[in-house]
């Protein structure tokens, strides 16, 4: 299978389970302006789900590809295994359509994908700024119930069905302690930028890598017949570091990106006065006028644009995003080395790779 067709074959089986999820029962007493809303979440909920570039599913896709032993002796056990395994990649997909809902709820977000954020997509519908976020929470909610069920079905299909929900319901959880981790991080002082770069560090692994490299690699190594404790050893091993580098490269391409290529207005961290590893190193590679500098535009209570033109100059001028840049590239480089401890073919190995490399195209560069 091409990257290509795997994509098409994610977006069409997400909009499908999204749609039969979301879809009223004949027999529910639903009328009017219930019935108008019930139906506007509805159709959010599909407009959500498009789009993405669909990394996890396609790690969960290929780590399988790569790791069935069943993929180079038997065809149509593998193909069996290969689409169980697309269920369960395209239920991470939908949970994170859940966590992005309720992300730009929290950060008051306008644009996610290019497109109206949900919540303000709705409040428009409803005419109202509050019924809107109300209904964008309840909206995340419904994806994330929708996540776990199309994960439960997928799991009746693969060895281990317990096993396999047990791991998805564990990645929920971390998922959601991530959540509040990366609010409270934003309660660190600034003037203690080596801690605040740790305890950020820290929030990638609960918010980020949990569900965007460590629980798609070990669904993958868990369907292809590895030991538990194996799976997710490994699955560790790989996606920690992976999904660290991933946010680090997420939150560079916030100050050198673009909006046409992040779908996201450039300097968001910057004006939402987000505590990152990237303004950590910025404030230590300082001198005492450009620390105090951040310090203070990172303690006041809104930044406009002048003051991301000036951070973004002084991310630059400090080291800070050469000093990300060399992080991202030592973290990849512990990857690659979990990556041959698996002793996989060539060819598998590759596969697994270039899977893997999607996350940190920066690297390239």
């Amino acid at each position: 299978m091409t990257v290509s067709s795997d994509l098409a074959l994610i977006e069409s089986r997400i909009a499908d389970a999204v749609d039969r999820f979301m879809a009223l029962d004949a027999d529910d007493t639903i009328e009017g302006p219930c019935l108008t809303i019930s139906r506007e979440v509805a159709r959010q909920a599909l407009v959500s789900s498009e789009g993405g570039k669909r990394l996890r599913a396609l790690l969960a896709l290929h780590a399988f590809d790569a790791t069935d032993p069943q993929g180079h002796d038997d065809d149509d056990a593998h193909a069996r295994g290969r689409d169980a395994v697309l269920d369960l990649a395209c239920a991470i997909e939908v949970f994170q359509t859940a966590a992005l809902v309720h992300d730009d709820i929290i950060d008051d977000s306008d644009l996610r994908r290019g497109k109206p954020a949900a919540h303000k997509a709705l409040g428009t519908t409803s005419h109202s700024a509050s019924l809107g976020r109300g209904l964008g929470i309840m909206l995340g909610d419904l994806l994330a119930t929708a996540s776990v069920d199309i994960a439960h079905a997928a799991a009746q299909r693969m060895p281990r069905p317990d096993m396999i929900v047990s791991t998805f319901l564990r990645m929920h959880r971390e998922v959601e302690i991530g959540q509040v981790l990366d609010l409270a991080v934003e309660l660190s002082p600034l003037d203690e930028p080596e801690r605040l770069a740790r305890e950020s560090m820290n929030v990638f692994r609960w918010k980020t890598a949990s569900y965007t490299t460590i629980a798609p690699l070990e669904f993958a190594l868990l369907a292809s017949g590895r030991d538990p404790r194996r799976a997710h050893a490994d699955a560790m091993a790989i996606g920690l570091p992976l999904g660290q580098a991933f946010q680090l490269a997420d939150d560079l391409l916030d100050v050198i990106g673009s909006s046409r290529s992040t779908g996201k207005p450039v300097g968001g961290d910057i004006r939402e006065g987000k505590r990152t590893v990237l303004l950590a190193d910025a404030i230590s590679g300082a001198d005492q006028r450009q620390r105090r500098t951040l310090i203070d535009m990172f303690s006041s209570q809104s930044r406009g644009d002048d003051d991301v033109r000036r951070c973004i100059e002084l991310f630059e001028g400090t080291g800070a995003i050469d000093r990300s840049r060399r992080r991202i590239r030592a973290l990849w480089q512990g990857t690659l080395h979990a990556i041959g401890d698996l002793r996989l073919p060539p060819q598998d190995e590759r596969t697994l790779t270039e899977a893997c490399m999607r996350f940190i195209p920066i690297i390239k560069a």
